[in-house]
């Protein structure tokens, strides 16, 4: 499975449960196509976590890039039912970062196993 990581803020002028309903719908829609596998929104608790990231963390399941590539596509076609879902959650969010991750080790790969 390959994991999109993302972290953020809440921006100005908008709330927690507006953003959150934002991205359940955004990557409803992608689900509901088959270009992810599925998504999972977390909020720090208690304050508690690494400097730098964001209060919110959004996990986004692909089972292969050639699917996330789709999802990707989708984002960029600027279609407009697809531009309104994709900016809806971009203009609530802030301090955005975002990193790929994958199982280890990979499903079908041999395991490595040198240095």
């Amino acid at each position: 499975m390959n994991l999109y990581e993302i972290w953020v803020d809440v921006a100005p002028g908008t709330t927690a449960d507006e953003l959150v309903e934002a991205i359940h719908r955004w990557l409803g829609f992608l689900k509901n196509r088959g270009e992810i596998e599925g998504f999972r929104v977390s909020r720090r608790k208690f304050g508690f976590g690494p400097d730098g990231l964001g209060e919110f963390h959004v996990t986004i399941e692909f089972q292969s890039l050639a699917q996330m590539d789709e999802g990707f596509f989708t984002a960029a076609s600027h279609h407009p039912d697809v531009e309104a879902l994709h900016a809806d959650v971009y203009r609530r969010v802030t301090n955005y970062k975002s990193g790929l991750w994958r199982d280890y080790p990979d499903q079908g790969l041999p395991e490595f196993s040198g240095r």
